[in-house]
Parts: C-alpha cells; structure tokens; sequence
C-alpha cells in the first residue's frame, strides 16, 4: 500500500473523502481525461491543511477546482489530486471586504457582493470556475481581471500551513500569476481571498449579473463540454478573429471540434473526444494560426497527467 493511503487511513483526524483511481472527466469541464491515484475532497480548508500534513514529501499534489480550465491527459495523474470546489465554501463580509474562499464558484461571489449592496464584482459571474482558479490564472471578462478586486490572500503551502500574502508578493499579468521568487503550486496555492468593492447599487449589480450570463449563453458553446477560451487574446488583436479567419471553426480531431459558435472554444462533442484528440487539437490551431498570420497563440488551458 502506498505510503500516503497508510498515513491517511491511520489518521482519524480527517474529516474528508479520499477517492482511488478517481476519474477526472467527473471533475473537468471537458468530460475528458485519465483517473488520479488519489483525489481528497476535504471537509474545510482546517482538513485541506491536515491531509497536506499527512502526505508524504516526495508526493506529488494538484489542486484542481471546477476544472473549467484543465486538460488532463489520458494516462492520468501519478500522485494526488486536491477537489477544491465546494458549495458549502464560507463567503462572508470582513469590515468592507468580501471574504471567500478558493473553493467558492466565482459566479456566487458576484451575487454575493451584489446582494450587500456592492458593485463591482460583476464580472466574475461570467468566469466559469472557483475562485481558486481565478486567482491561479488573473481570470477575467467584459473588461476586468480578478486581481484588480484583490486586496490579500490567504495561501495554504505544502506542509499545511496557513499564511496571509498581499498583490505585491506576486508576478501578476494577464491570465499570469507568479508567487514572487518561486513557481506558484510548487509550495503553496490559494486558500482564499480577500476582494474590495465599492458600494453601489446591488439591484443594478445584479440585473448586469443576468445580462452578463445571457451574453456568455448566446455567444459561446455551453451545451457542449469545453474548457472556456484556450487560447490568450494576443496583443491587439483576438484568438477567435485569428482561428476564424483561417477557416478551422467545425475542425475537428477526433471527437474534438473546434466550436462554430466561438472559435477560441474546443468542444468535446457528444462526450466522446480523448484528452489526447484535444491536445492535438490544440497543437494543430496553434500551428495553424502561426503559419498563417505569424502569430503563436498561448494556450490558457492547463495540461496535466501522463499520456497514455
């Protein structure tokens, strides 16, 4: 038996779940992708620190949250995975601050600060994934980016500890964060946040709430599996214009298409697309695009795991 299975099964102290063999296509936008050694749902981030604690150092982790930004290849993931999304995730208000949690959908902190009269926060209904993930990556739509809205973090590391860092401790870009000195997820990920707001007309917060979410619904693919946008907005310019425009929308490798919606979305028709159809997918858009107009596209998506 594996050494982490034998700490965490004689440590009676957690509260969590502890899955084997677990597949990710049950926790990836995508419908797609191998099965992890092992995945932990944890009961709160007090238990999230404890299992870190319990685990091996050598042993390899991956926090994943609602996947919405995450290939896994189809030899899975040798080591552990973190589910970081929760329901139950703690939102409150700190003095003049919204607090929340990495395993919060994005979407319900919006609501959320809309509903106590903040304005501001808008954007992040249009971000499909936790806040985790937002923090992971700058997310941002219609204008805003996540870390414009941060005022501090708190960041759970490797040994399960819990500790506060502020914006200026981190390489922030677009769609890049970077733990100043050192490789973020190498050591420590994101446990929670601490976003400022101004004060504001919730009812008209919320009404822009609906038509945000309406224009996601008309103008991206939501009825197929995808993964959001894969590819970063070059200077100047859009990743869709660029993949329409040489004539790859409805290409497809595979079960992997290339969306006739929107041009930046690979969709995984009908469930049946490998992890390694959208990757090659990804690499033939990417190769394509640079042949054509010169530009090489950076993929957002994240790609893990062994292929098979």
């Amino acid at each position: 038996m594996h050494m982490a299975e034998q700490t965490h099964l004689s440590n009676p102290a957690l509260r969590g779940r502890l899955l084997y063999r677990e597949p990710m296509r049950k926790h990836l936008t995508w419908r797609t992708g191998g099965s992890a050694d092992r995945a932990y749902v944890p009961a709160d981030l007090d238990d999230a620190a404890q299992f870190l604690r319990s685990l091996p150092a050598g042993e390899p982790v991956y926090f994943i949250g609602l996947g919405s930004n995450l290939l896994v290849r189809d030899g899975g993931i040798r080591g552990t995975v973190m589910l970081m999304h929760s329901s139950h995730a703690a939102m409150r208000m700190d003095g003049t601050l919204v607090y929340a949690e990495a395993r919060a959908a994005s979407p319900k902190v919006a609501r959320y600060a809309a509903t106590r009269g903040y304005a501001g926060a808008e954007f992040l209904a249009g971000i499909p994934g936790t806040v985790g993930g937002a923090l992971a990556m700058n997310a941002g739509c219609y204008g805003s980016e996540t870390w414009d809205r941060v005022k501090r973090v708190l960041m759970l590391g490797r040994s399960g500890e819990l500790r506060e860092r502020k914006p200026a401790d981190f390489d922030i870009a677009y769609r890049h964060v970077a733990l100043k000195g050192a490789e973020l997820g190498a050591d420590e990920w994101f446990a929670a946040a601490w976003f400022h707001f101004e004060r504001g007309d919730g009812a008209a917060a919320l009404r822009r709430i609906k038509e945000l979410l309406q224009q996601r619904i008309s103008t991206q693919p939501l009825a197929l599996p995808n993964a959001g946008s894969v590819f970063r907005n070059p200077p100047g310019d859009h990743a869709a214009r660029l993949i329409e425009a040489c004539g790859l929308k409805g290409y497809a490798i595979g079960g992997a298409r290339v969306s006739e919606k929107h041009a930046n979305f690979i969709v995984n028709a009908a469930g049946r697309g490998s992890a390694a159809d959208i990757e090659n997918l990804i690499a033939h858009v990417r190769h394509t695009v640079l042949a054509r107009h010169g530009v090489d596209l950076i993929a957002e998506v994240r790609i893990i795991g062994v292929k098979a």
